[in-house]
């Protein structure tokens, strides 16, 4: 099958078992929102209500995502794209192991590609070391620039650290600013 856009991908991955993941999951969790998207948001893995419904971030991290994109960008989520690195649910919801991340990456790079965003945001400390190959916290890593292909990269905490501590909201709106300026949103 030849891969000429994200339906193609999408249709190349339904039966994909490149490793342990595609044996266990439920649907596939290829990502979503809008094709032609100027920002892209990249997780980890999907978790329990993803795996349920094949969509990105629907789950309780996802719902504060969606405040994220909407309060606080003031765009619609529908406006975005939203992926991770891997497309299946890592059991008990754990990080992706390196080699389940890298059976699914070339996927994910597939995606960028395609998307061909303005301005990247990896959620968490795993999206970062997949996609960026950085190895470092989050609060390191929010102090660096990077890019990947020439696309301005932002490092944020992942929604589900700012669930578990609001200590890290003013970070995250901190980066949200530097998107925004970024993609010169008011």
């Amino acid at each position: 099958m030849e891969i000429i856009d994200l339906d193609t991908l999408y249709l190349s991955l339904a039966n994909c078992q490149k490793c342990r993941l595609g044996v266990t999951r439920n649907k596939l969790v290829f990502g979503e929102g809008n094709k032609n998207a100027d920002l892209m948001f990249i997780g980890e893995g999907p978790g329990h209500d993803e795996d349920l419904t094949g969509r990105p971030f629907v789950g309780k991290a996802g719902a504060l995502l969606t405040k994220i994109i909407e309060n606080g960008l003031k765009i619609p989520r529908k406006s975005v794209y939203i992926a991770n690195i891997v497309k299946c649910r890592p059991p008990a919801n754990r990080d992706p192991l390196p080699d389940e991340a890298e059976s699914c990456i070339d996927y994910l790079h597939k995606q960028i590609e395609m998307i061909n965003p303005s301005v990247i945001v990896l959620l968490g400390k795993v999206a970062a070391k997949h996609l960026l190959n950085i190895e470092c916290s989050i609060t390191k890593a929010r102090e660096n620039s990077y890019n990947y292909k020439g696309i301005p990269v932002f490092v944020t905490y992942h929604p589900s650290a700012l669930l578990r501590n609001e200590k890290y909201k003013r970070p995250v709106w901190e980066d949200m600013k530097k998107v925004m300026k970024l993609l010169r949103i008011n």
